[in-house]
Parts: structure tokens; C-alpha cells; sequence
């Protein structure tokens, strides 16, 4: 239960800093900016890591669990409770988000600039080096150790730089699904219900090609 639990508050505060922080960007004009709001994203996983990899792993995310069960850091039967956790721990977040700002209309829900595809292949290539750099640093299915948190929270800080202003950076089936079904903008949500398992999922393969053990 230690490990479920920390899988919902570890998914509620990424999902309520990463999708927050663009529900306050709006609020505010566009003080935080995009800059702010991608150091606000690798600086929330980064933290989370260091607080709660010892304890679940920290994976927050349903594709990054999954592709752990590919990889064999992680068991099959283990998929059921963090996805439970981690859907639940996104849904709160974004049902506080509506509670506290409910005249916002998207609650950071992530919308693909420009065509469906374009984003959909972004989502695909950046989920498949977010999953790389994940597998070479984790031990077993646990981000755990003293450049883990840096190296993860790095990459998500720097595909949210460059890949957040076309489709938003979701790269979590978790942190797009919660927002979008809260807010009630599910047009475009097979993207990231599709994307970073794939992403994920091709990672496996060719990690097993260049680890070196």
C-alpha cells in the first residue's frame, strides 16, 4: 500500500504543478511563460524522484510502468494498482484545478498545434527518449540514485522546451487524460492515450541492444 499511495500523491502534485502552472500562466497573463512552465515541469518529476524513487520507483506515468513490465524491471501483476493509483492521483489534481479556477476552460489540458499526426509523431519520439534515458538510469523499476532525478527531470525540462508549443509535451497518458475529461475537451485525446505507450514501448528493444549488462 506504501507503493500505491505514493504512486497517487507523486501523479496528484505532477499532474497539479504540470497542468497548474499553465492554469496560472493564463490567470496571470502569461507571467510564468514557457520557459517557466517547462523548468516547472523537469523541476516537479526531478523532485519527485528524489522524494518517492525509493519507495514505488516514482513512475507516475501508465506507459513508463508498462514499458518497466516489458523491460522485466517489473511486475505484470504490479500494472493494475499503479495505473489505478496514478489515474486517480491525475483526476484529483485536475478536479482541485477546476474547484480553485472554475472559469478556466482547459485546465492545462494538452492540444496539438497544427496537425493531429505531427503532434502524434512528436509525442512518439520524445516518450521514446524520455523511456531510454529512464531505463539507463533506473535500478529494477526505481528511479533511484544520485544523478536519476537530475538526468529524468533534465530530459523532461528539455522536451517540454522544445516539443511543448507543438503538442503540448503530455508524454503521460495520465497527465493529458485527467485535464481533458475534467475540462471536457476530449477531441484530441487519442493522441496522448496512444503515443506514449508507443513511445515507451519502442524504447525496450533498443535498450536491450546497447546496455551494456
Amino acid at each position: 500500500m506504501k507503493k500505491y499511495l505514493t504512486e497517487f500523491i507523486g501523479t496528484f502534485m505532477l499532474i497539479f504543478c504540470s497542468t497548474g502552472v499553465g492554469v496560472v500562466d493564463q490567470e496571470t497573463h502569461g507571467i510564468i511563460g514557457h520557459v517557466g512552465i517547462s523548468m516547472t515541469c523537469g523541476l516537479a518529476v526531478m523532485t519527485l524522484i528524489y522524494a518517492f524513487g525509493v519507495i514505488s520507483g516514482a513512475h507516475f506515468n501508465p506507459a513508463v510502468s508498462l514499458a518497466f513490465i516489458f523491460a522485466g524491471k517489473f511486475p505484470a501483476r504490479e500494472f493494475p494498482p499503479y495505473l489505478a493509483s496514478q489515474v486517480m492521483g491525475a483526476f484529483c489534481a485536475s478536479l482541485v484545478l477546476r474547484y480553485m479556477f472554475p472559469d478556466n476552460t482547459l485546465l492545462g489540458t494538452t492540444i496539438p498545434m497544427g496537425p493531429e499526426s505531427r503532434s502524434f509523431l512528436l509525442e512518439i519520439i520524445m516518450t521514446f527518449f524520455l523511456m531510454l534515458v529512464v531505463l539507463n538510469v533506473a535500478h529494477g523499476s526505481k528511479e533511484q540514485g544520485l544523478f536519476a532525478g537530475l538526468a529524468i527531470g533534465s530530459t523532461i525540462l528539455l522536451e517540454c522546451m522544445f516539443g511543448g508549443p507543438i503538442s503540448g509535451a503530455s508524454l503521460n497518458p495520465a497527465r493529458s487524460l485527467a485535464p481533458a475529461v475534467v475540462s471536457g475537451h476530449l477531441e484530441h485525446l487519442w493522441i496522448y492515450l496512444t503515443a506514449p505507450f508507443i513511445g515507451t514501448s519502442l524504447a525496450i528493444p533498443v535498450w536491450r541492444v546497447i546496455k551494456t549488462h
